[in-house]
């Protein structure tokens, strides 16, 4: 069942042509989507998965131009997240509903109940990237055309067993002379979501200076390959990612809070559209989406992963990233993999004047890129 749903964005209306929907996925959700190019029947899909902590908003200013190329661009709440229902935000709840299979199940289930039988183009960004990877790794036959944007994918697992670490790199990051922890370790703590949800500076001004921490507006954002994966290097990461060990997320983009008139004149995110996740976040809290780390730092669907060890993907895939983007780097070597080893690659493409919000701070460019690169592919239609 599919259902007009007249979501109130407040001041910050959605752009021409850009409407919401509601859509039972088959898969336990009751999914909310923003859409575009809905008017003429039998367009090629468009699917654009979100990261964290965003929404399908997020894709906002992406989505017209994908429209006026000759697609129906359709962008989900993902589970977890704004307003799409079924799921549950309890820490204690079952986290098998966020393994990857499953999420990759949630979009099947979208597209089939808007009556597609594949995307011709799907596009992840940050954790959506992992999302649309596998997705396009276990079903090349629906998932055509293959756009990951900020986090790269290495591949599958490998289903050779490891040694184990002689050290825990969280060890070795507490015992750096400035003690420090991994931020996606922090995000699967209990008391993560308490400390945004509740923190000092209320929901908007944590996201704005979360937002902008990780933007080109940021001047610290001056990324660079790594050495390898160890607590030296990992700690010249600026501290969204290596956080000081006794700081809450809160605390620590607190400290690079941009002024007044750094906001006022911030044009990829000014606050009447900064609300929108204000209010969404507000209202549901993280805990949705911090389940999603808690699925990857806890290595509890590791073994499912195996299935597919050794495989690549097979969708022609390409990569785009902000220049002053971190998210390229923080894995070290999975940007190399990725390009050597896990896909059929059709290009990587990183964007001046953008930082990890690549499709809201530059969206003219990623736009352009992603026609660039659907235009080879079979559902785009000419013209």
């Amino acid at each position: 069942m599919i259902e007009n749903h007249d979501t109130a964005y407040g001041p910050a209306p959605l752009p021409a042509g850009i409407r919401s929907r509601m859509a039972a996925n088959g898969n336990g959700l009751d999914m909310h989507f923003l859409e575009a190019g809905f008017e003429e029947p039998g367009r090629p899909c468009a699917l654009l998965l979100h990261g964290f902590p965003e929404l399908a908003y997020s894709w906002r200013r992406v989505m017209p131009a994908l429209a006026e190329a000759g697609f129906h661009v359709v962008a989900p709440d993902q589970r977890g997240y704004g307003r799409t229902t079924g799921w549950d935000p309890d820490y204690d709840a079952d986290l098998a509903p966020y393994r990857l299979f499953n999420l990759v199940r949630d979009v099947m289930g979208l597209l089939d109940a808007l009556g597609h039988r594949e995307a011709a183009l799907l596009a992840g960004h940050d954790f959506g990237a992992s999302v649309a990877a596998w997705a396009a790794l276990i079903r090349p036959d629906i998932f055509r055309r293959l756009a990951l944007m900020s986090a790269p994918f290495a591949g599958p697992p490998d289903i050779s067993p490891q040694p184990p670490p002689v050290r825990s790199i969280h060890d070795d990051l507490a015992a750096l002379d400035r003690p420090r922890k991994h931020y996606q370790w922090y995000y699967s703590t209990r008391r993560a979501n308490a400390d945004m949800q509740a923190c000092p500076q209320g929901v908007h001004a944590f996201l704005r200076g979360y937002f902008h921490h990780k933007s080109a507006d940021w001047a610290g954002n001056r990324p660079f390959r790594l050495a390898g994966w160890t607590a030296a290097e990992l700690a010249r990461m600026p501290t969204y990612y290596i956080m000081d060990r006794n700081r809450t997320m809160a605390e620590t983009v607190a400290e690079e809070m941009p002024g007044a008139e750094a906001i006022a004149a911030c044009r990829w995110l000014p606050d009447a559209e900064l609300a929108v996740y204000a209010r969404e976040y507000q209202r549901n809290g993280f805990q949705g989406g911090l389940q999603w780390y808690r699925c990857r730092t806890g290595g509890l669907f590791e073994r499912e992963h195996e299935l597919f060890s050794g495989r690549h993907i097979e969708t022609p895939a390409c990569f785009m990233s902000g220049a002053s983007d971190w998210g390229i780097h923080q894995t070290p070597g999975a940007l190399e993999a990725m390009q050597e080893r896990a896909a059929t690659w059709a290009g990587t493409w990183l964007i001046e004047g953008a930082g990890h919000w690549v499709q809201q701070e530059q969206p003219e460019a990623v736009s352009a890129r992603l026609l660039a690169f659907a235009a080879d592919s079979d559902g785009l239609p000419a013209g």
